[in-house]
């Protein structure tokens, strides 16, 4: 598979878990990904379990139809950016919101090495509150 078809099989399978068990596959054992400064999950979390835990399990059990709906691509040698927009309902509010989002992925021997986000995180906090 190429950088961009790997990257695109994170977003785009046919449900969540299948999106998961793809990112799984092809995240590098100590893969760093980072969330905005800023972004409720913000921070640096190394290897998948760290991932899973910080952002993940959050997302999952913490908001209602949280998704990123993937508007495009761009690939360069070991790196690929997908960009688009955010959604969901914070739990604790009810409140809904959308916000744009970049995600920078960097590939190293077909395995994701890094990702990081760049988001709008003050419209995901004003629902937060």
């Amino acid at each position: 598979m190429t950088n961009l078809e790997i990257v695109k099989s994170t977003y785009e399978g046919k449900t969540s878990e299948e999106n998961g068990k793809n990112l799984a596959q092809y995240l590098a054992l100590d893969a760093s990904w980072t969330e905005a400064a800023g972004f409720p999950y913000g921070g640096t979390y190394i290897g998948l379990d760290a991932i899973t835990k910080n952002v993940f399990h959050r997302l999952a059990t913490e908001w209602t139809e949280y998704k990123f709906t993937p508007e495009g691509y761009v690939a360069d040698e070991d790196k690929v950016v997908a960009y688009g927009t955010y959604s969901g309902t914070y739990n604790v509010t009810g409140k809904y919101f959308e916000a744009r989002v970049t995600h920078l992925w960097r590939l190293k021997n077909g395995k994701i090495v890094s990702f990081e986000q760049f988001v709008d995180s003050q419209t995901v906090n004003n629902v937060m509150k």
